[in-house]
């Protein structure tokens, strides 16, 4: 086989028969030892950009968060400026720093890349065991072991596994926007060989006849070959990697927090400089304690701990309830949602309808009209060349198997069935059909519609056309009368629960034309196929724990408002006034914003319907969930702050979700928010605690620094403090969850974070000015003034940090506890150990401490009481 056959360029210039020929295949496929050959020559269907990071390259990537780079510039400074020992010490905090994040990652990405695995994408593939042997059957395969040569299928939701040219297709239409940007579906067909014309217009991804990895099918089906695998397909060639996610809403609070921060610290060091100089007549000796200053304020764990703590979460998750988080940033913004939308089939009712009968126009009962939806059922299947049917065609053709019907089995050239029973030989029959054709059902049409040739009608064809009521009755011949009493009729049932099906057909004279969706008018009613869901077992519960974390639900779903209602007040949830599609193409985003905050349910929704309540909700101020399985489900789940898919889900859904369910399980969802919670709290806690410590130190620093005749504290005792500190901070990435789940979403809101830590680190900052009253009383006798004054701040420091850590974490014993335990044991000991003098500290006076206990005796009220306010005010509604 030559090499330029499986390139991404060969395909375009011959017909499908010469690629088959130069892939040695056929549409049998390829056999399962060519097939294993072939993986051997080629390798596995892999992006080189998924290929695992390594370890150093991780290490060297680790200086790019911000707070890494401003330390290590305030180390290079250090060095510059010849303060040897602060710069040893900062530049070993950018180290551990980084040793620890590029660590905890690259655990983190073994155990994501584990993960993943449990959900690789499949592809349909014709393979058969010997050259010889019997015809090949549809299989499901990981995407991975594909080869060039092998025959593939094509359904709606399956995402294009490598670089293939059509052989077969009816009503191919694909989304490539990771490929060109286009949003619209693309519209793909068989072509022999392009003109030379259309050749040279066409752009690297325009070619109809080829499909290139990367894009997924909107709808319709196809069969196809694979030209091109991993590192040779086109998407590879043009793009090298996937393009970057955007920012999640746990990013834009972090950064927002981060470069107030960095600012802060970037404005500190020349502040200092001109203080010292101007009021104390100080020049760069200065420079070591203004640098010391400015590091004092960086929490240089934050990426080690986020990262930690996020890592461990969706490690639980996967453990104890099979949810996979396929990007870590998304089990924060899990504990950040307010709002779930949802569908409403497969999530609050089961996924098999079962049919509970049909009926003519007049309500009465009428097999005829199940006979034909199986008939429709069959030959879309069929035909279209889908890899499974879907669940309302499922249950169509089990309700026709049990009546016994045979309905739509298809006859071969003998006149027998599939099931190698003589076919009825009545021409009368009108259900002996042959399927001619077949226009796939869609999202936007709603419709399938089967082309049969029936016995005794020569010359004429037959479209049998299934869908939604309201689709199907606008393209039947009506008066608008008898429409409306369709559709009253139609809601009546839709008001009990049930889920309706319409059939209509047509006759069209026969002929060699492609049918299209053009073809679907001036239709003759059949009747309804009237279906039920049963309620899922967990559903009602799952709701009411929803509600009582504070996670509102709305329900986004392309059945009948009546429908959607009734299951609603079947599980206990006020649907109150139903929107519909119409409703939602009257209103701006505006009037969108103001609707999506009061409506519960949101009927016949097109997938751009779903996206535009999801995006209104998000532009409200709401953390948006999105819980989907379908294609057009996709819109939105990629609207959503989090998306959120079961693993049955199809392919394109599936590489589209933050977080996979191991069944559609809204308690999956309860349990998965309940973690983001943890984890979003340890984190939120982290950041209080670190940047409200830091925040009173670096204010207590400055204005000590203008008042004392003397540095308060020397360079290497701040660093020597901030390393014990930041230590100790390590503790909140192993904090075990506390045993009550928050009962609201664990926001982070930039704003109100930063008031929240400048008042915490000014009452921080007035215990510093307490204790320096009581230094400067108590060290004056002392033989080294100096050194008993950084002594007992430095002791006071690492005290009131651990108190700060105690009273605002307030969890249950744990490693927070015994950390905060451990930085005061190093307060106490530290000064007086051998390690005092080579940090020029002296021993204090037992005075000092008396009055230290005082200090703390009044600081430890006055926190507990700035904690319980916050709380009040984070709990307060945000409307």
């Amino acid at each position: 086989m030559p090499e330029t056959a499986a390139g991404p360029d060969a395909p375009g210039a011959l017909t499908a028969l010469q690629v088959l020929r130069e892939l040695d295949s056929g549409p049998r496929g390829l056999t399962d030892a060519e097939a294993e050959r072939r993986l051997a020559r080629y390798g596995e269907n892999v992006l080189p950009a998924l290929r695992p990071v390594s370890w150093t390259r991780r290490f060297l990537r680790s200086p790019r968060d911000p707070f890494t780079a401003v330390l290590l510039c305030l180390g290079l400074v250090s060095v510059a400026v010849a303060a040897w020992g602060t710069g040893t010490v900062i530049l070993l905090l950018v180290v551990v720093s980084c040793l620890l994040r590029s660590s905890g990652e690259h655990r983190a990405d073994h155990a994501m890349a584990a993960l993943r695995d449990a959900v690789a994408a499949t592809a349909t593939v014709l393979r058969r065991p010997e050259p010889d042997g019997p015809p090949p059957r549809p299989r499901e395969i990981p995407a991975t072991e594909l080869v060039p040569g092998d025959i593939v299928r094509l359904g709606p939701g399956d995402l294009v596994p490598a670089d293939v040219r059509l052989l077969r297709a009816g009503g191919l239409r694909l989304h490539e926007a990771a490929l060109t940007g286009e949003s619209a579906p693309v519209a793909k067909h068989p072509v022999d060989v392009p003109g030379p014309r259309e050749a040279a217009r066409a752009g690297p991804f325009a070619q109809p006849h080829l499909c290139f990895l990367g894009s997924s099918v909107a709808y319709g089906s196809a069969t196809a070959v694979v030209v091109a695998t991993g590192a040779r397909t086109r998407f590879a060639a043009a793009h090298g990697t996937p393009g970057r996610r955007r920012d999640s809403a746990f990013d834009q609070a972090v950064h927002g927090i981060s470069w107030t921060l960095i600012r802060f610290m970037l404005l500190t060091p020349p502040l200092v400089l001109m203080a010292g100089a101007a009021l104390h007549g100080r020049g760069l000796e200065t420079l070591p304690f203004a640098v010391a200053v400015a590091v004092g304020l960086t929490p240089e764990m934050l990426p080690v701990v986020v990262t930690t703590v996020l890592a461990r979460g969706a490690a639980r998750l996967a453990r104890d309830h099979k949810v996979i988080v396929k990007r870590l940033p998304a089990l924060h913004d899990l504990g950040a949602v307010d709002v779930l939308c949802l569908d409403k089939t497969g999530t609050l009712t089961q996924d098999r309808p079962v049919v509970v009968r049909a009926v003519d126009a007049h309500g009465r009962d009428a097999p005829d009209v199940l006979r034909w939806a199986a008939v429709n059922a069959w030959w879309t299947l069929q035909l279209a060349e889908l890899p499974t049917p879907d669940a309302l065609d499922e249950a169509v053709l089990e309700a026709a198997a049990l009546a016994g019907t045979g309905a739509g089995e298809p006859r071969d050239s003998e006149g027998t069935t599939a099931a190698g029973e003589p076919a009825d030989a009545d021409d009368r029959d009108p259900h002996a059909c042959d399927g001619v054709a077949a226009l796939p059902f869609d999202p936007v049409r709603r419709l399938a519609t089967a082309v049969v040739r029936r016995p005794g009608r020569l010359g004429t064809h037959t479209l049998v056309v299934k869908g939604a009521v309201e689709n199907v009755l606008e393209r039947c011949a009506l008066d608008t009368a008898e429409r409306e009493r369709l559709l009253a009729l139609a809601a009546r049932e839709a008001a009990t629960g049930a889920r309706l099906l319409a059939l209509a057909l047509a006759e069209r004279p026969a002929g060699a034309r492609e049918y299209t969706p053009a073809d679907e008018r001036g239709l003759a009613f059949l009747g309804f196929v009237v279906l039920r869901d049963a309620l899922a077992p967990t559903a009602a519960r799952a709701l009411a724990g929803l509600a009582a974390r504070g996670v509102g639900v709305r329900i986004l779903t392309g059945d009948h408002p009546g429908t959607a209602a009734h299951t609603c007040r079947e599980l206990g949830l006020d649907p109150g006034r139903v929107l519909t599609a119409e409703d939602l193409d009257r209103l701006d985003d505006a009037g969108l914003a103001e609707a999506a905050r009061h409506t519960t349910v949101f009927a016949r929704c097109a997938p751009e319907h779903k996206a535009r309540v999801v995006t209104a909700l998000r532009a409200g101020g709401h953390v948006t969930g999105f819980l989907g399985d379908g294609v057009n489900d996709v819109p939105a789940l990629r609207a959503a702050d989090v998306g959120l898919c079961p693993t049955g889900a199809v392919d394109v859904v599936r590489d589209t979700a933050d977080v996979v369910l191991a069944e559609k399980d809204l308690a999956a969802v309860d349990h998965a928010i309940a973690v983001g919670r943890h984890g979003g709290g340890n984190i939120a806690s982290y950041l209080h605690i670190t940047l409200s410590s830091n925040l009173g130190n670096v204010l207590a620093m400055l204005a000590a620094a203008l008042l004392l005749p003397f540095l308060p504290m020397l360079p290497a005792q701040v660093l020597v403090q901030n390393l014990c500190f930041d230590a100790a901070q390590l503790a909140f990435a192993y904090d075990r969850p506390a045993p009550v789940v928050p009962d609201v979403p664990t926001r982070l809101r930039h704003r109100g974070f930063l008031r929240s830590i400048t008042g915490f680190g000014l009452l921080n900052a007035v215990a510093d000015v307490a204790i320096f009253a009581v230094l400067l009383g108590t060290t004056h006798a002392s033989a080294d003034p100096q050194g008993a004054f950084h002594a007992g701040w430095f002791t006071e420091n690492l005290l009131t940090q651990a108190l700060v850590m105690l009273l605002l974490r307030g969890s249950a014993p744990g490693p927070v506890r015994h950390a905060a335990a451990a930085l005061a044991v190093i307060g106490l000991l530290l000064p007086l150990s051998p390690l005092g003098p080579p940090l020029a500290m002296a021993p204090l006076s037992a005075p000092y401490y008396l009055l230290l206990a005082a200090v703390l005796a009044l600081y430890a009220p006055a926190l507990r009481a700035a904690r319980s306010r916050y709380d009040r005010r984070r709990a307060a509604p945000t409307g």
